[in-house]
């Protein structure tokens, strides 16, 4: 094998040691000895040598095999050598993580290892521009920021990794975390460069609403007026799977699975007969099955079901079956209290009488289903505002004959075929006891749509998505047991292949299953304090970085480590933070100014004067409507 001519002086002048051993992928290096003051000159440039977290390159042949410092000094000494120590502690740890032609192609994983003796050189910010790229030479980067230290290089990362090979961003209350990912969602949904660019965010807070606004559609529970982008969010139940269905609806069932199989046989029956006087293109009566995304009447089931389940009858007058044997009760007007299926309201019915002499004997409807616990719970949901972006949800409810004035293709079109390239799912305000449920059917709806379009030019292979999963720990923290995390590890598995990418933003990534974690490809780590957090994103690299990770809990505020696939070499970056009026609504709240109160531009604090007697009405109407706007008088 040929190898290259001798290194020329400027190559000499990066040389800081050599190798000394060689163990897997960790390097054990001696650093030259004229080399007192820790500090090289190359080209006029000072570089300060043996920083934790800083590259270096060993020359092998044809190829530049780069590593990471992880250790300094006395323990980076090799366990055989601490007796004689030859060099002192003038030791270096290094683990390789990648190689590159001298044509500066750099590509992870490394052919070859170096040998004892091999030089050890600096890595220079001509290698790294020539490494990380530059804007505008390859146009799959994007520019996040810039390298920590070196504000002439450019962070760029590559857009196709990111989106198709998933990512995480996590990081510490007051990291930066949510302004980080407000940042890559401005520059990812660029309309100049990306004009078909296609992102969903599950927004849990409310967050994003005023940070990309004027790119986004939001969807939310009670949307202001005043915003044209706002609308109202509809998940209509019919395009639940069964099992979804019940677990939001009714909750838990019997154990024999009687009730269940009931449901499950009257559920196929309305969609099948909801579908023959309402035909749907694509699916016919004879395909239907419970999981089916076919309109029917959620409210007539249940109405139903209670009647059978509470019913009494006139044993006299005939059938149990026939409803004019029912025994009602009477309102003061002597009309029969028979309820009302569509807005919820249940019947009632005559108690059991069955007094010896007595000819008016009332039985109960025989066969019920134990199910009275259910339907009363089913019944309260029915009728509470709360629930109606489920249950009403507007032009996709239902009537008692499951018509609806909108169709699947109109809510997807609303979701992802909009003229915004970003839509907000703001579920602020949905019930936490049904959050999991609910996140766990939008990515099911968004994975199974993408899916079975794959090759239609609105499919997810030809127009890919991001899911952006902010708070991710709040429904991805079982062992696979609830609807979110289910769904997920399906897409951080099969979605590349589908166009579908995952963003999971989290600040506590322990908390997140590791399965789920493990197959993101891109992470953006900032600074993290609990160890077992910082544990759980090393263990789910795939590269030997935990040099870098031990780095976390210094960053600064608005720092990120990038690593993996979207990065040519992992790189210490300061995010570009958007202006002010365009960050998430997550910032602190200001205790106290440090400007004066006559010059503090914030509207609130400890330090302001308030009215001694204060107007706690909105304060309570706020919370009434579960809306923290409150509407235009």
């Amino acid at each position: 094998m040929k190898y290259p001519m001798k290194l020329e002086n400027t190559d000499k002048a990066t040389v800081i040691g050599t190798v000394q051993d060689v163990s897997g992928t960790t390097v054990s290096v001696t650093l030259k000895s004229d080399q007192f003051s820790g500090l090289s000159f190359v080209q006029g440039q000072g570089y300060k040598i043996g920083q934790i977290g800083s590259f270096v390159k060993i020359p092998v042949g044809y190829v530049d095999l780069f590593g990471i410092v992880s250790k300094v000094g006395a323990s980076a000494l090799p366990e055989t050598l601490a007796q004689s120590m030859p060099n002192g502690f003038r030791w270096m740890t290094v683990q390789l993580i990648g190689e590159g032609y001298r044509s500066r192609k750099f590509q992870r994983g490394i052919s070859q290892y170096p040998t004892i003796d091999d030089e050890v050189h600096l890595v220079s910010e001509t290698d790294l521009q020539a490494i990380y790229g530059k804007v505008g030479k390859q146009n799959h980067l994007v520019r996040v920021g810039h390298i920590a230290g070196s504000e002439s290089i450019d962070a760029l990362i590559d857009i196709n990794k990111l989106i198709t090979r998933h990512s995480a961003v996590v990081g510490t209350t007051g990291s930066g975390k949510s302004t980080t990912v407000a940042s890559l969602l401005n520059v990812l949904s660029n309309t100049d460069r990306f004009p078909s660019a296609r992102i969903v965010v599950l927004d849990l807070h409310g967050e994003y609403s005023r940070a990309l606004g004027d790119r986004a559609n939001i969807f939310k529970i009670s949307p202001s007026p005043r915003n044209e982008n706002e609308h109202r969010l509809c998940i209509p139940f019919w395009a639940l799977s069964f099992d979804e269905l019940l677990s939001i609806t009714f909750g838990a069932l019997p154990a024999d699975n009687k009730a269940r199989n009931i449901i499950l046989e009257r559920v196929i029956a309305a969609k099948t007969q909801s579908l023959k006087d309402n035909p749907i293109k694509g699916i016919t009566p004879q395909d239907v099955s419970a999981d089916s995304p076919v309109p029917f009447s959620l409210n007539k089931l249940w109405y139903e079901l209670y009647c059978t389940e509470f019913g009494t009858y006139y044993s006299s007058k005939g059938s149990s079956t026939d409803p004019a044997t029912w025994a009602y009760e009477k309102d003061a007007d002597g009309n029969d209290l028979i309820g009302d299926a569509e807005t919820g309201v249940p019947p009632r019915f005559k108690k059991v009488k069955n007094v010896k002499d007595d000819p008016e004997k009332i039985n109960y409807i025989p066969d019920p289903l134990n199910l009275r616990g259910p339907l009363e719970s089913l019944g309260s949901k029915l009728r509470v505002s709360r629930y109606d972006f489920l249950l009403k949800a507007g032009e996709w409810h239902p009537n008692l004959t499951g018509v609806v004035q909108q169709g699947l293709a109109k809510l997807m079109e609303r979701w992802l075929g909009s003229a915004r390239p970003i839509t907000i799912l703001d579920l602020s305000g949905i019930p936490s006891s049904m959050m999991n449920d609910i996140v766990g059917t939008i990515l099911r709806v968004l994975y199974d749509g993408l899916f079975w379009a794959r090759y239609l030019s609105e499919g997810g292979r030809e127009r890919p998505l991001l899911i952006v999963m902010e708070e991710a720990h709040a429904y991805l923290n079982d062992n696979f047991d609830g609807a979110a995390s289910i769904v997920t590890q399906r897409i951080v598995k099969e979605g590349r292949k589908y166009g579908i990418g995952a963003m999971i933003v989290s600040q506590r990534p322990s908390e997140i299953n590791p399965t789920i974690l493990s197959q993101c490809g891109t992470f953006f780590a900032m600074r993290l304090s609990n160890a077992t957090d910082r544990s759980h994103v090393t263990g789910a690299l795939s590269d030997n970085l935990e040099g870098l990770t031990n780095m976390l809990p210094i960053l600064r505020t608005g720092e990120a480590i990038i690593l993996g696939e979207a990065v040519g070499l992992p790189m210490r970056t300061m995010i570009q933070a958007p202006p002010k009026d365009r960050r998430p609504d997550s910032q602190d709240p200001i205790v106290c100014d440090d400007a004066h109160p006559d010059d503090s531009m914030t509207p609130g604090g400890w330090n302001i004067r308030r009215p001694a007697e204060a107007d706690y009405g909105p304060f309570v109407e706020t919370w009434l409507q579960q809306n923290p706007i409150l509407p235009t008088k």
